[in-house]
């Protein structure tokens, strides 16, 4: 049992626990967790609509507005974790901040190994695009090092949207805040797949304006949801995963920013590749690579033992384990 109470060292009150002193969650904790969760959702789609704009979502106008909302609810979201807290009676050892994962021990891994081990399994997207790069390594080099090009991005209200707010709104509201509410009623690996339920249909938004500016057939924008919410379920699950494994915000938001850049492995380009072995094997490697390393990349060993989450969970959980 001392094993048991070393890794969740919750600081409940009393009818929350056994004799033995494991986590009792109390009675309607989930049904409070799941509609907190339903609630946040909404307000962050909801804040998307809040503008009346006969402009379509790539107008800067209506990114900027965007922005202003969402940095709104977001900066808000906290509270949410905070009055789910306050209204449960859930008491733990970490503070707000932690379980939502901003703090400084294993900072400097939790930015670099989760972004590796997602760039590994990109390897051939990545080969591909090196490939087909007209610009040689060093010219990248030197671009990647040019402030104006820096200056440009910035500038760009899409590349700001795409690689800064959205990553770093969403994280916080879907990984951050949700996974602390969701964990004390289920397992972490429960958690891990329910919460990015909330976060593929949260973009199901998209197809409210795809219908508003006809563009494409019903059908055709039907299975464009469809697909857009497997995937963001799958990159959902997968950047929970990378959370609970190193209680750290800073490594799903850069995970996000790569893949939104790198958008979706282009698999029908790399079959009519010229070089479409050496494309193909990078994919397959990357993939096997990928695997390989998802478990010792995210050891909670090198970001605290235990990660401020996994204080959350009822019983010991596997993934919580270095």
């Amino acid at each position: 049992m001392a094993e048991e109470e070393d890794l969740s060292p919750n600081l409940l009150t009393g009818d929350m626990k056994h004799s033995n002193g494991d986590f009792v969650p109390p009675d309607g904790l989930c049904w409070v967790s799941v509609l907190s969760c339903l609630l946040l959702a909404c307000s962050y789609v909801g804040s998307l609509y809040v503008w009346r704009s006969d402009l379509p979502r790539d107008h800067p106008t209506v990114i900027k507005r965007r922005f202003t909302s969402v940095l709104i609810v977001s900066g808000l979201s906290p509270l949410f974790v905070w009055a789910w807290r306050e209204f449960t009676g859930v008491r733990t050892g970490p503070s707000l901040l932690a379980l939502m994962g901003m703090r400084f021990e294993g900072l400097i891994p939790a930015i670099i190994l989760p972004l590796l081990l997602t760039m590994v399994l990109f390897l051939g997207p990545l080969m591909q695009l090196a490939m087909d790069c007209p610009w040689s390594f060093m010219d990248g080099i030197r671009v990647a090092f040019d402030p104006w090009f820096w200056m440009l991005c910035f500038s760009d209200m899409r590349w700001l949207r795409n690689q800064v707010v959205a990553p770093l709104t969403e994280e916080l509201v879907f990984r951050a805040c949700m996974l602390p509410m969701l964990v004390p009623c289920a397992s972490p690996s429960t958690a891990i797949f329910t919460c990015p339920l909330f976060f593929g249909v949260a973009h199901f938004h998209h197809v409210i304006e795809l219908l508003r500016f006809r563009q494409g057939t019903l059908s055709g924008i039907f299975l464009s949801a469809v697909f857009q919410f497997s995937y963001t379920a799958v990159f959902g699950a997968y950047t929970a995963f990378i959370f609970i494994r190193t209680g750290h915000l800073m490594g799903p938001v850069l995970c996000h920013s790569f893949c939104n850049y790198m958008g979706f492995p282009a698999i029908s380009t790399a079959l009519e590749h010229p070089h479409r072995i050496t494309v193909l094997s990078s994919y397959l490697l990357g993939v096997l690579l990928f695997l390989l390393f998802l478990f010792p990349f995210t050891d909670p060993s090198y970001y605290g033992l235990p990660t401020p989450v996994c204080t959350l969970a009822s019983s010991p959980s596997s993934l919580c384990l270095s």
